[in-house]
């Protein structure tokens, strides 16, 4: 996995596990209602549980609103919600922190959603990989090629996930299992209604390439016919050099660029920056790795394609 993040001490991630199996034993803050406790990594699996899970389900999500997904850091607490979880979502070399506390405390629970839907090649924006971390082509390639970990920008991809997250729900909870999947359904077509919107409302557009601060949107552009032009890495916290920031610079004038993307929970200097060498505006564009301050993943997405309806000239 090549995605850049910082290390952690070896000392803190032995303390939380250590610490996780005496949470376990006195059980978490909320009492054991007999629901199925379901723990989530991110906030698009969060919205998903929620939706499939309905009442049935009980959701602990790793990641509060507005925290940074990449740079998860987990307390002995979260560590022991994950031992507790009937069912874990998660998606692997996304967080490494989940990734460590999964193999030590998750195992046949824990369902990694990377293993679901063909994944992008984040260093070449734009080749899918199978769930053994293959190019779809066949060709093995090698593995520290980093996988683009944004998949649920892909409402496609999102509905995929949806019907087998509602297959692990009945195979835990039998009892609920034809709510889980009804529920399923009714997401699924929420899903698909939102793809034929960003369908419908995409494909007239005076400019088919964006420029964006966070190189987070490839499953989105792949989806829809775009091209993504990113100005920093897969994580938020990259910083371009000046050398990549006068390409990109060049690029969004090349292409006439009017409106440079950035997300809310970065700086928007980047964006700022570049904008003004091209005599372009601002706009967000939500990545949804965390909880949107209002709303829910349906909504922050309608939103995104508004700002690139009005971005890129779409009729």
């Amino acid at each position: 996995m090549t995605h850049r993040r910082r290390l952690r001490p070896l000392a803190a991630v032995t303390t939380a596990l250590l610490a996780a199996g005496a949470l376990a034993a006195c059980g978490s803050d909320d009492a054991d209602d007999g629901r199925t406790r379901v723990v989530t990594a991110f906030y698009p699996m969060q919205f998903v549980a929620e939706r499939v899970g309905g009442d049935d389900v009980r959701v602990d999500s790793l990641v509060k609103p507005g925290a940074d997904s990449h740079d998860l850091e987990l307390s002995p607490r979260q560590v022991g919600q994950i031992s507790d979880a009937d069912l874990i979502l998660y998606l692997s070399e996304f967080q490494p922190a989940v990734d460590e506390a999964v193999t030590s405390e998750g195992g046949d629970r824990a369902l990694d959603v990377g293993t679901l839907v063909p994944l992008l090649d984040g260093a070449a924006g734009g080749h899918e990989h199978d769930e053994h971390g293959h190019e779809a082509d066949g060709h093995d390639h090698a593995h520290d090629q980093a996988r683009d970990p944004h998949l649920w920008l892909d409402p496609a991809r999102m509905a995929t996930i949806t019907d087998r997250v509602a297959d692990r729900l009945a195979e835990t909870d039998p009892a609920n299992a034809a709510d889980y999947r009804a529920r399923a359904a009714a997401l699924r077509t929420d899903l698909q209604t939102l793809d034929q919107e960003y369908e419908a409302g995409l494909r007239s557009c005076e400019r088919r390439e964006l420029v964006v601060s966070h190189t987070a949107f490839g499953y989105l552009t792949e989806r829809f016919g775009l091209e993504q032009i990113g100005v920093s890495g897969l994580t938020p916290e990259d910083e371009p050099t000046p050398q990549r920031l006068a390409e990109a610079t060049e690029e969004a004038r090349a292409h006439g660029a009017t409106t440079i993307y950035f997300e809310s929970l970065v700086s928007p200097k980047v964006a700022e920056t570049i904008a003004r060498e091209v005599g372009a505006t601002t706009a967000v564009l939500d990545p949804l790795e965390a909880a949107p301050a209002e709303g829910d993943y349906l909504s922050a997405m309608r939103a995104n394609l508004a700002a690139l309806r009005t971005g890129q000239g779409c009729a």
